[in-house]
């Protein structure tokens, strides 16, 4: 379970990055590491078995949509729709894990 956080870190740090060295975009490289230390976290405490790891990795899943499907619905450009889809997707997983272990 702790393997989509740790990849989910990856995509999101490696993007905030090549955001920055693109268009130097700082709002992209605080939004884009911040979110990928969230994942790296949870999924740190999901490898641990410790508490919060499911709610951690919801809260960056929260965090990703929040940031960008204002974007993604106002200027319909690809990497917004992509980032929404993947917090979609991602957010629907540990919600799906946190009923399987919780409810």
């Amino acid at each position: 379970m702790e393997h989509p956080a740790f990849t989910l870190a990856a995509l999101c740090s490696i993007g905030g990055i090549a955001g920055y060295a693109r268009r130097k975009s700082i709002p992209s490289l605080i939004g884009g590491l911040g979110v990928g230390i969230l994942y790296g976290i949870s999924g740190y405490l999901l490898k641990q078995n410790t508490d919060y790891g499911i709610e951690t990795a919801l809260a960056a899943s929260l965090l990703l949509i929040g940031a960008s499907a204002p974007r993604a619905i106002r200027l319909k450009k690809p990497v917004p729709v992509g980032l929404t889809i993947i917090g979609l997707t991602a957010g629907a997983y540990y919600a799906k894990k946190y009923s399987d272990f919780y409810l």
